[in-house]
């Protein structure tokens, strides 16, 4: 099969608008978590969040533009572009560069909940008035989860494959899954991967606060997200994007594109098991990770760092943990373990986008992002396992695999390689 490499970066995110800025703070060990400013979220249980810091739309789009994009796609736009012209397929005006041949070039755009802020700002607007319906007409183009790719597509005119996978958590690395196989089976040279969301609002917040899922350390918002720490009490909204450009092998190297490094396999699974939580034996996940050593045709033994979907719940953390310990088996006491979460928050469908761009950079500059807010390590994890605890460690890393799932017990695993 054809080989597929990451030629581009592009995130913004509640540690960084840019990747620079992102990693940087990655490697410091900064929480994004503070008190909600994007709406009074004084009566509910939590009133923390990772919100994207000073993001002015207006910065990136006229004013009358900005009004036909949720804030999810506002993401994903600026994600996007940022990873075009860091691959070179666009200049600095936002126009195409070069002799890409734009029917081969596709999106494939990931989310879990898509315009949630749209919906939510539209139905409350009727609920609240004379029952007349006056409805923006921009409401389901601004809602639908699919609509980032196709604005992406639409913004540079890229004409190959194009939609949105969806698979709550999991999103993000379904995409890169998706995007990876249609380059091998040479249905584009070139796709725009990542994902995106924006869920801090009424309906985000209340209904995860329902659930029982969000933390609810009001007193200490920075340090609420702790994955593995025994006094973990569920994860911490975030938001932003993250894009990756995937680009077949001998068309990167025929542009003379930089290249960071390899995507090699992806893996898929199901628990099969329960609504919300996973399987407590970490048998999908385990299934993941296996199947996407098998399609990256490495052993276990060459992986280096596990960034793990780790999002700080009682329930979550340890059943991935037994998940790694099984497919590793031995060879997982000499890797890094870390949950980028512990700073990032949970970007639910764009969860995976960012975390992709974590273990890319960690391979290309050999720094393993730590886990931090571990104040009392959960004794039920083997001691022997590196969790990169509190700050970030230098190592050469080869191989990097990026675990993510997602409510309906969906799983997604993919791994990515140093380019020799």
């Amino acid at each position: 099969m054809r080989r597929v490499v990451v030629t581009g970066l592009g995130t913004v995110n509640p540690i960084g608008n840019n990747v620079e800025q992102y990693f940087r703070n990655l490697e410091q060990g900064v929480s994004g978590a503070a008190p909600i400013t994007l709406f009074d979220a004084s009566k509910f249980k939590t009133r923390f969040a990772c919100e994207v810091k000073g993001f002015d739309p207006n910065e990136h789009f006229d004013r009358k533009e900005a009004r036909k994009y949720d804030r999810f796609t506002q993401f994903a736009l600026v994600a996007a572009k940022e990873a075009a012209q860091d691959a070179g397929l666009v200049d600095a005006e936002n126009r195409t560069v070069g002799t890409v041949d734009k029917d081969r070039v596709g999106v494939v755009w990931a989310s879990g909940i898509g315009g949630i802020g749209t919906f939510f700002d539209e139905v409350f607007s009727f609920a609240t008035g004379d029952g007349t319906p006056k409805y923006n007409p921009f409401f389901i183009p601004k809602m639908i989860a699919d609509i980032a790719a196709g604005h992406i597509s639409m913004k540079y005119g890229f004409r190959g494959p194009n939609y949105c996978t969806v698979s709550a958590c999991s999103s993000s690395n379904h995409a890169f899954i998706d995007a990876l196989n249609l380059i091998r089976w040479g249905k584009a040279e070139v796709i725009v991967a990542g994902g995106s969301e924006a869920a801090i609002n009424p309906a985000g917040i209340g209904g995860f606060n329902a659930m029982q899922a969000l933390s609810t350390r009001n007193d200490d918002p920075a340090t609420a997200s702790r994955p593995y720490d025994t006094g973990r009490d569920g994860f911490v909204m975030g938001e932003g994007a993250g894009a990756l450009i995937l680009e077949e092998y001998e068309h990167a190297v025929a542009r003379g594109a930089k290249i960071y490094a390899e995507v090699v396999g992806g893996g898929m699974s199901a628990d099969a098991y329960h609504l919300t939580a996973p399987d407590p034996e970490g048998a999908g996940a385990l299934l993941a990770m296996r199947e996407a050593l098998k399609d990256a045709g490495i052993d276990a033994s060459e992986i280096d760092y596990v960034n793990t979907h780790g999002t700080s719940t009682p329930a979550g953390d340890l059943p991935e943990i037994k998940g790694i310990m099984a497919a590793l088996g031995e060879h997982v006491y000499q890797i890094n373990i870390s949950s980028t979460k512990s700073m990032t928050g949970h970007l639910l469908g764009g969860a995976a986008a960012i975390e992709a761009l974590a273990c890319i950079l960690a391979i290309d500059r050999g720094i393993v992002p730590p886990t931090i807010n571990v104040s009392e390590r959960d004794p039920q994890i083997d001691p022997r396992i590196n969790l990169t605890l509190g700050s970030a460690q230098r190592r050469e890393i080869h191989c990097a695999l990026s675990n993510t799932f997602g409510f309906g017990g969906h799983n997604s695993t993919v791994i990515f390689k140093k380019v020799k």
